[in-house]
């Protein structure tokens, strides 16, 4: 008999205390939520290491806890591994795109798909997930309803 691997996603963002640790709280929770523990997996990263360690942005964690969502991870760096550990990246913006793309072509023969976050995002138009860092309350709620959308379609993809 054998052991299906979990298909694994990471998302990033520039910092990973906002939008990317983000996505990894509202996909963990349609993952549970739809029972698909073992079959999916997923983790976060920065294309920086400026928060290393640290919990997400508190502004970011109250935005998400208000719609049912927790958000546990600890901020790190995208590493070499995970463009072979993970078969999808999706980033957050065009900036954090071409920081991991210039990181995927330094590997040898990366395993990983990149793409951007938006491109699963169903009920929204926008191309980019918007860095609600600098922003007021409005920008954590849009920031949320894209995720939610975009992490909807992403598992419903997946598990098809």
């Amino acid at each position: 008999m054998s052991v299906e691997k979990p298909y694994r996603v990471l998302f990033v963002c520039w910092g990973n205390i906002c939008r990317s640790p983000s996505a990894e709280g509202v996909m963990w929770h349609l993952i549970r939520q739809g029972g698909h523990d073992g079959r999916v997996e997923c983790d976060s990263a920065g294309t920086m290491d400026m928060h290393a360690g640290n919990p997400a942005d508190r502004r970011m964690q109250a935005t998400a806890k208000a719609r049912g969502f927790s958000l546990e991870s600890r901020a790190r760096e995208i590493r070499s591994d995970d463009f072979y550990k993970f078969d999808l990246i999706l980033t957050m913006d065009e900036s954090n795109c071409s920081e991991v793309m210039k990181r995927y072509t330094a590997q040898k023969d990366p395993t990983a798909k990149v793409a951007m976050f938006c491109d699963y995002a169903r009920a929204h138009d926008l191309k980019e997930v918007p860095d609600p860092y600098y922003g007021g309350q409005a920008g954590f709620e849009l920031v949320m309803d894209l995720l939610e959308d975009g992490c909807a379609a992403l598992l419903a993809e997946i598990v098809e």
